[in-house]
């Protein structure tokens, strides 16, 4: 069993077209004291309309998603809360235009996941990055 972190309450929005990313990021969050998954979308769109009814404080979000991507979705957050935003996704490896793009308009940090096939490791593979991203996005919370 993974060990716990102690973290200051967050509600956490999940935003990833992938259920199974979903689950596996849901799980990873879990496994940290203080943060609550209080929603879960498949595209941007989706996430706008929960950031209306939510109380969130941060959103971990994916780039490719259908029906609104990740930047489209970043471009219209801040209408709707302020919350911190870490971007987990397989085009916006660091360095490149997406993770630029996503950094310029927001975004606190990138965490690269695998693609394909390879996503079913994102618990054992990407676990340590991401809990270090979202402990760096909860310091001075």
């Amino acid at each position: 069993m993974a060990k716990k972190t102690t973290m200051p309450h967050m509600n956490v929005l999940l935003v990833d077209d992938s259920s199974l990313m979903r689950q596996a990021i849901g799980d990873i969050v879990k496994g940290m004291d203080g943060l609550n998954i209080v929603g879960e979308a498949a595209n941007g769109a989706e996430a706008l309309a929960l950031l209306k009814t939510l109380s969130v404080d941060l959103i971990l979000l994916d780039i490719e998603m259908p029906v609104m991507g990740g930047l489209e979705f970043l471009e219209q957050a801040r209408r709707y809360c302020d919350a911190r935003v870490i971007v987990i996704s397989s085009v916006a490896q660091l360095g490149s235009n997406e993770a630029v793009s996503a950094l310029d308009l927001g975004a606190q940090d990138i965490v690269p996941k695998p693609s394909g096939v390879l996503s079913l490791d994102m618990k054992d593979t990407r676990s340590a990055a991401l809990r270090t991203a979202i402990e760096e996005c909860a310091q001075g919370w």
